[in-house]
């Protein structure tokens, strides 16, 4: 009612109605301008650095000006390769004031990958650290070529102006304003379009499920670059709490900067959830992270036993989700859910998100039958950048083709069994990679797997296991491995006739994932 004074809680479901990302902002800032929002972590406890959502909000709108002084305006397509820092955040807030198109590019990715991302954006500037953990990029931009590069690593370079000088903010979220770019792990990556509105969809489905408040403090183990950078920092804005960014995540050195300010909600992927179970394990008398009450995560398949190991040995909750860049949040889990929910499923869309199981000719499956995963909602993207006639990801009905395999349950929930890809066809019989993946997760000489499938003559592909151990486990053998999974009840014909061991899986530097097309290319 007139006059009283909303709770940040009380507020979220209608923040979550902005229009735009810069919207989003400036109302939060005017309910709790004093609240940290970022937090970021040093490894020296005195660099430490802290910023509320009021001195956001105005210090992005001086650099916004500073931007515009330099030629940049509503929709100048300005790429940014930056680490995870409290300036990465205020640029691109800046931008987003301007409303300019911004060209995220993970900073771990190097003259390929950026080349191809600056020629497919044309963009006009790029945002570029300098010299950043021993790598020049200032020195590759030059050799792409890059237009208005500058440097945006610490406060001092990012430009600066008086706000009088902007237009008004945009006040449409429905225009493309956002180029994210996929892994490109098979070929050339794809420019995935997005706007503010299907960015502050993904964020308030992560929000709304996570049942956080503004006594939770959030972390950033993750590059910013990736698309999970806007869809953690909408969750920020909704609820009104920080989050701790880390510019460089490694264990141990990373867990002081988590205790230090007391992150009760942390996570990023699977991997990351095995990292610290494996420090927990180091010391399993004392608690890893006093303060963690919630891992929440995705990006990757999460095996049941992982979730059971984290509540067990972390004695917090875990709560995994289903995201892609094309749609940044599309299932959930919540901590209220069941064990069985939360160890066997990616948890449930939000009300405004459509999953659809289908065949592969796109007709509709009946709940709880296996079939493609395809989806239609305000998350899901507006398509690919330069698709020069190719098939767009979208069928005839408006649903996004994710190539991912799963079902729903009866009660609404999503089981993810693999994608479409990663179906082994031995023998014309189709089996499961992440079926045999989960069971082969239990052994306990197993950190990590991946299971593909190789050629061959005979068979037409034959089952290989590809297993990271961990230290100081014993050698796993082929014929210890089929006993377990015999045991486990796995069908014959879906056994491994292939074990590889490795000291680590090739992953990719954002989420951790592991790249399976290294291990078809190594083991083929």
């Amino acid at each position: 009612m007139p006059g009283t004074t909303p709770t940040p809680a009380g507020t979220a479901r209608e923040l979550d109605d902005s229009p735009t990302l810069w919207a989003l902002l400036a109302r939060r800032a005017e309910l709790t301008p004093d609240t940290p929002v970022l937090i970021q972590a040093a490894p020296d406890p005195a660099d430490d650095r802290t910023i509320t959502f009021g001195a956001l909000r105005d210090r992005a709108e001086r650099v916004a000006a500073g931007l515009y002084g330099m030629g940049v305006r509503p929709g100048t397509v300005v790429a940014w390769q930056l680490p995870t820092r409290i300036e990465t955040v205020l640029l691109s807030f800046a931008l987003a004031r301007i409303g300019a198109v911004q060209s995220p590019v993970i900073p771990f990715y190097r003259d390929r990958e950026v080349g191809f991302a600056l020629r497919e954006s044309k963009a006009e500037f790029f945002a570029v650290p300098g010299l950043w953990r021993g790598f020049d990029h200032t020195a590759m931009a030059g050799r792409l070529g890059a237009r208005g590069v500058f440097r945006a690593y610490g406060a001092a370079d990012l430009p600066d102006g008086d706000p009088a000088v902007l237009p008004a903010p945009p006040a449409d979220g429905t225009s493309v304003r956002w180029i994210y770019w996929t892994s490109g792990t098979t070929s050339d990556p794809k420019g995935v379009l997005h706007t503010d509105r299907s960015l502050i969809a993904g964020g308030s489905c992560l929000a709304h499920a996570l049942r956080l408040g503004p006594r939770d403090v959030g972390s950033m183990a993750f590059p910013f670059a990736h698309i999970a950078g806007p869809d953690y920092t909408v969750m920020l804005l909704l609820y009104g709490f920080p989050a701790v960014l880390f510019e460089k995540f490694a264990m141990p050195d990373a867990l002081d900067g988590y205790r230090r300010h007391g992150v009760t909600v942390a996570g990023g992927s699977t991997a990351f959830y095995s990292m610290f179970l494996a420090e927990q394990r180091k010391n399993p008398a004392e608690p890893l992270l006093p303060a963690l009450r919630l891992l929440a995560g995705g990006g990757a398949p999460k095996p049941p036993e992982l979730y059971h190991a984290v509540v067990r040995e972390l004695g917090c909750q875990l709560t995994h989700g289903y995201g892609m860049t094309e749609v940044p949040m599309i299932t959930m889990g919540s901590p209220d859910d069941t064990a069985e929910h939360l160890a066997t499923t990616e948890g449930r869309p939000p009300a405004r998100m459509s999953i659809r199981i289908t065949a592969p000719d796109g007709t509709p499956l009946p709940v709880g039958t296996d079939g493609e995963v395809r989806l239609r909602g305000e998350a899901v993207c507006r398509g690919y950048l330069n698709q020069d006639g190719a098939p767009g990801p979208f069928d005839e009905h408006g649903y996004l083709i994710t190539g991912d395999l799963g079902r729903l349950t009866p009660d609404g929930y999503l089981v993810l069994t693999g994608r479409s890809k990663d179906v082994i066809i031995r023998k014309g019989e189709n089996i499961s990679a992440k079926e045999i993946e989960d069971l082969v997760h239990l052994l306990p000489e197993v950190g990590d797997v991946a299971v593909i499938g190789l050629p061959d003559p005979e068979r037409g592909e034959r089952v290989c296991a590809v297993v990271e151990q961990p230290p100081g486990a014993a050698p796993l053998t082929l014929q210890r491995m089929t006993d377990h999974l015999r045991a486990q009840g796995l069908a014959r014909h879906k056994l491994p006739e292939q074990l590889e061991l490795l000291d680590a899986l090739p992953r990719n530097e954002a989420l951790r994932k592991v790249l399976k097309y290294k291990l078809r290319e190594r083991f083929a």
